[in-house]
């Protein structure tokens, strides 16, 4: 059995629990949250303010934390020789991520898999098949309608942000509105807030809008989906056309990738890894025997 520590206990870490509890191959050993966050989750393991006080340790993180505190969080997992598996959603960055956490996990022997979630995650390995199709051509990936997890988040670390709700729409062609609904707190200014969400890197690319609203609980739904299109050549054979399409819960889809890049930390090499740099199989619950005679 797996032994697995959550960081965090917000909309992923409650999924990946309930992904963890559903595997038959792993265990929840512990939680990793801020000390003033300590008695939120209702679970009968440990819930502590640093990965260090668990006992025994745990074979692997799932960081279920901002993607911009991921680095630090997975650098000191690794470098105590614990498996990493993060989300981290910032595609420009994710090489430089990959770079940096396989220095701390080759350092401490142990294996980190970055970027396993809905998109970058289980789309990357989607486009990476399409890509082997059709070797030459273009692939178009269209999110949504629906909540973006990671720009949410983003929204509301900004100073005065109350509650947030980023929707993202897809336009076609790859490209996408963004649609945020934010509740302030008092005595913060809507211009200046607004202001900074369209600086931030996870909107400035995008055409993006802004609403206030006194209840943006009442606006959330987590379903998301993606259709992802690649018109290219085989070969020489043009007119080649594929198509994937997905309507998900994002934060239990999210997760349920994690969860088996938890499994497939186990059958790496030390070092840092994309979902594109990974065997299907390893990610997988059975013997690859069964998993080969039933699939293939």
């Amino acid at each position: 059995m797996l032994k697995i520590a959550v960081f965090g206990y917000g909309n992923l870490g409650k999924y990946v629990v309930e992904a963890i509890d559903a595997a038959k191959d792993m265990e929840l050993c512990g939680i990793v949250m801020r000390t003033e966050s300590l008695s939120k989750p209702k679970v009968t393991v440990p819930v502590v303010d640093d990965v260090s006080k668990l006992d025994p340790k745990p074979d692997v993180a799932i960081l279920c934390t901002p993607t911009r505190g991921i680095a630090e969080l997975a650098e000191q997992c690794l470098e105590l020789g614990i498996h990493t598996v993060d989300s981290y959603d910032i595609h420009t960055d994710i090489w430089e991520l990959r770079t940096r956490l396989d220095l701390a996990a080759k350092k401490g022997g142990s294996t980190a898999i970055v970027s396993a979630g809905f998109d970058p995650g289980g789309d990357s390995v989607v486009r990476a098949l399409m890509e082997v199709l059709a070797p030459s051509g273009k692939t178009f990936t269209n999110f949504g309608p629906g909540m973006s997890m990671g720009h949410t988040v983003a929204v509301k670390a900004i100073d005065g942000v109350k509650n947030a709700l980023s929707l993202t729409i897809p336009l076609g062609t790859s490209v996408h509105r963004r649609m945020v609904y934010v509740e302030l707190l008092d005595g913060y200014d809507f211009d200046e807030i607004a202001a900074k969400i369209k600086a931030d890197p996870y909107f400035s690319s995008d055409e993006t809008h802004i609403y206030l609203e006194k209840d943006v609980n009442s606006l959330i739904d987590v379903g998301h989906g993606v259709n992802m299109v690649r018109k290219g050549v085989s070969g020489k054979t043009h007119n080649q056309f594929i198509e994937f399409n997905m309507r998900i819960n994002n934060p239990a889809l999210t997760t349920q990738v994690m969860v088996g890049c938890a499994r497939a930390t186990m059958k790496q090499a030390p070092g840092a890894y994309t979902m594109i740099e990974i065997p299907v199989v390893d990610l997988m619950e059975g013997s690859r025997e069964e998993l080969v005679r039933r699939l293939v």
